[in-house]
């Protein structure tokens, strides 16, 4: 099998910036086409890139891009960059369920508003989007779903903190379980991949915090190359840690994702203990 996304069709969630972003130029390298559903058609104050921008990196690094505005909790969106992808590119090969909200605070902290959006975005939109591209994944040769969500560690500790939040990205991990289970049959994969340390993304910098213990964004992108260029219908119902995905490809050495010149631990990424 030849490893390569030249020619394929990626719908992505999100992906202005950060790890999305990332995995999409990856794709755009082989020359691959991909369609984004985000909600971000103008600058945030705080928060560099946009739907656009992010087209327009994918393009000068060689590949297609198309930017749909548009919310990935919303149906009639997400139909629309569905039609969008399939009408611009002739199908949908992958999925990458990227877009995600997050809030730590504890369940007696947590308003409902941010639980229900952290719900709505994380599970439903994973659901959704998926869901509205079977059709075409059906069509597709060696179709994909990869979701970026952890690993289903039931050890109290992980459970048992920032709980609407571990709700809600647990349930985009069944999501993966439930459809390559459902899927299996039409040759569809469906994986999830989560870093073993914090990634240096805007999330981290703005919530979490450590971010100069970081990893670079690209060891999500090569790690989910490396799944997305595998067979699909051996390469399926994984929850993948990154750093375990690079080995597998028989790459030892992660220090080039690491800051320049840094030295010490990095820091673990939630849901992962120490390898």
């Amino acid at each position: 099998m030849t490893r390569t996304l030249a020619g394929k069709t990626v719908l992505m969630s999100g992906g202005s910036r950060g790890i999305g972003l990332a995995i999409a130029l990856r794709a755009a390298r082989d020359g691959a086409n991909v369609v984004m559903l985000a909600k971000t058609a103008v600058p945030h104050p705080k928060l560099e890139g946009t739907v656009h921008t992010a087209v327009e990196e994918i393009e000068r690094t060689g590949g297609k891009g198309l930017a749909v505005v548009g919310d990935v909790r919303n149906e009639d969106d997400v139909r629309t960059a569905v039609n969008a992808a399939v009408s611009a590119f002739g199908g949908i090969d992958i999925v990458v369920n990227n877009a995600s909200a997050i809030d730590l605070s504890s369940a007696e902290q947590l308003e409902m508003k941010r639980y229900d959006l952290m719900q709505d975005i994380n599970t439903r939109g994973t659901f959704l989007l998926s869901k509205a591209a079977i059709p075409h994944l059906r069509a597709a040769d060696n179709p994909h779903i990869l979701t970026l969500s952890p690993p289903l560690n039931l050890a109290p500790h992980w459970v048992g903190k920032h709980l609407g939040y571990t709700l809600s990205k647990y349930g985009m991990s069944l999501c993966t379980i439930g459809l390559a289970e459902e899927l299996a049959a039409d040759g569809i994969a469906a994986n999830s991949l989560w870093p073993r340390t914090l990634i240096d993304t805007a999330a981290v910098r703005n919530v979490v915090g450590g971010a100069g213990q970081a990893r670079s964004p690209q060891i999500m992108a090569d790690a989910a190359y490396a799944v997305l260029t595998r067979d699909a219908r051996t390469c399926t119902a994984s929850l993948f840690i990154d750093d375990e995905v690079l080995l597998d490809e028989g790459v030892t050495d992660l220090s080039v994702y690491s800051p320049a010149g840094f030295e010490g631990d990095l820091a673990l990424d939630i849901f992962v203990d120490a390898a």
